[in-house]
């Protein structure tokens, strides 16, 4: 290809680093943070030779060797192959789903708004967007090996060495490589930011299923699996560069593939064909409600199928929890005894809290969509409408606590059919879906602060994030840490009984719905009042 093709890719890279200028570090500090939590927290909660001994035996089982790959090292269960063999695939997967969406954030999205083409009517070179947002992104996942791989080195933590370092954070970055690139390849063949997107996470999917169903009974399959390959480095363990290296060359791969057909196809266009829509559309795709669902359809049913299998991960070791809780003494400070409840029944509130807040993020995706739909000035095509801005942000609303509700079932589900399988005295299904449902006052105060915000000032949507992120931290971890009451009284889900260890409290929950009415109300009032930009 001629050099003219990438003429100013330099610029633009600069351009793309400018718009994620926030987004990037925001990614960068929360996965590094996040990694160095965890491994200070291993030192704690594992102190003893014994209590890992403890956990390495949990791991034994083909439910947890699906979820977070075969273990190796557990023999010698050390913090370092401990580290690597819990946390290297979550970590992986999480830096794919960046990859892919700031990949398709720079490639379709851009193409479907116009800028490709705006880009194109100046002396810039066909190729020039795509292979900048390719060298950021490459350039991204390098910083956050480099970032993750001296950190935990410097953590100074036994068995955590320099070499094993490096080569967890270049684990790490060889998996962000080939989703990106995977992502630029999805780009050419989907017509959509939608398509390639969801091209892209199904990509994503197949490769944790193969590899969960190769690592369970067929090796030969997991090597098939780009996260078969990330955890064939076996780090701080046996240290392998050479699937790294081999995870990078498929990405180098197809990254050419995919300049290639970006310089073959038209703008706009895809190389799979789209499916012809309907000719007229149906009534409900023609109200407010029917367009919010379609448009997030496919985003929904990923995250639906997502929350459903984290769900069933978390009921797979339920049938372990009572051995492996009397051999950490740790767990003391997360579950105080209940006389006549057992540990298990005693770690379901916990574990739906954190169900509950993971459900709460697709609930405030859809209300969020409303904001972005103006951003891209698509609002005021309906606005100019027969439709009233009461009866817009109210379909939002309504679909986002259908989805809260479906999320939060979804995951009640998982828990309780997996769980109640593997469980040698199963627990009833009710307590589980109970248990799940009593958080949905919690979620509504969340949702009807997204509102607040998209109705009052749409540039501060993201204290609500902040917002859920401080619940996550002070439920999960608050026992833990040993954080105040009142602390864990600032977020809503702390107020939420904790079935089915204590009773229904019907007050609680009518004070924290009544307070999610008023703030919904705030919201519609804003949102009838301020000026709409779009």
């Amino acid at each position: 290809m001629s050099r003219r093709l990438y003429s100013k890719s330099m610029a633009l890279s600069r351009f793309i680093v400018r718009q994620d200028r926030v987004r990037i570090p925001v990614w960068l500090v929360a996965l590094s943070v996040f990694t160095f939590s965890v491994a200070l927290s291993f030192t704690k909660l594992y102190a003893t030779k014994h209590d890992r001994e403890a956990i390495a035996e949990t791991m034994v089982n083909p439910a947890m060797t699906a979820m977070v790959g075969q273990g190796y090292g557990l023999d010698n269960y050390t913090f370092g192959a401990m580290m690597a063999h819990q946390m290297l695939l979550m970590t992986a997967v999480v830096v794919g789903i960046m990859s892919i969406l700031l990949v398709t954030r720079h490639t379709r999205a851009e193409e479907e708004d116009g800028r490709v083409e705006m880009i194109r009517s100046l002396p810039a070179g066909r190729l020039a967007n795509l292979n900048a947002t390719i060298f950021i992104l490459f350039g991204t996942n390098a910083l956050l090996a480099l970032l993750i791989g001296f950190g935990l080195y410097g953590l100074g933590i036994e068995s955590m060495g320099l070499e094993g370092s490096l080569l967890y954070g270049a684990a790490l970055g060889a998996t962000g490589f080939f989703f990106a690139t995977i992502t630029a390849l999805s780009a050419q063949l989907s017509k959509s930011s939608r398509g390639a997107t969801g091209l892209s996470f199904a990509v994503l999917g197949l490769a944790y299923l193969m590899r969960a169903i190769g690592d369970v009974g067929n090796e030969t399959l997991s090597w098939l699996s780009p996260l078969g390959w990330v955890l064939g480095a076996e780090v701080y363990v046996n240290n392998y560069w050479w699937p790294i290296l081999l995870t990078v060359g498929v990405a180098a791969a197809l990254a050419v593939l995919a300049l290639y057909l970006n310089a073959i196809r038209d703008l706009g266009a895809g190389f799979f064909p789209s499916r012809p829509g309907r000719k007229y559309a149906t009534a409900f795709l023609r109200s407010p409600l029917g367009l919010a669902l379609r448009l997030q359809r496919t985003g929904l049913i990923a995250w639906g199928i997502g929350i459903f299998m984290i769900g069933a991960s978390y009921g797979s070791v339920l049938g372990d929890l009572e051995s492996f809780f009397a051999n950490i003494d740790m767990m003391e400070d997360l579950l105080t005894p209940v006389k006549g409840i057992s540990l298990t029944e005693q770690f379901i509130p916990m574990l739906m809290s954190i169900l509950s807040i993971i459900s709460t993020i697709p609930a405030l995706m859809v209300m969020f969509k409303l904001k972005v739909e103006e951003k891209k000035n698509r609002t005021e095509h309906l606005l100019g409408r027969a439709v009233s801005r009461k009866r817009l942000m109210g379909s939002y609303f309504i679909l986002s606590i259908f989805v809260g509700i479906v999320m939060l079932s979804l995951a009640a589900i998982g828990l309780g059919v997996v769980g109640g399988s593997v469980m040698d005295d199963a627990i009833g299904f009710s307590t589980f879906y109970s248990a799940a449902m009593v958080y949905l006052p919690a979620m509504w105060i969340m949702i009807g602060f997204a509102g607040l915000f998209v109705g009052m000032e749409p540039k501060l949507t993201g204290l609500t994030w902040l917002y859920l992120i401080f619940s996550f931290i002070v439920v999960y971890m608050g026992s833990l840490f040993q954080f105040p009451d009142w602390v864990s009284k600032l977020s809503p889900f702390g107020h939420i009984p904790r079935l089915p260890i204590e009773d229904m409290n019907f007050m609680k929950a009518t004070i924290l719905t009544i307070f999610a009415v008023i703030l919904t109300i705030l919201a519609f009032m804003g949102y009838n009042k301020r000026d709409i930009q779009g």
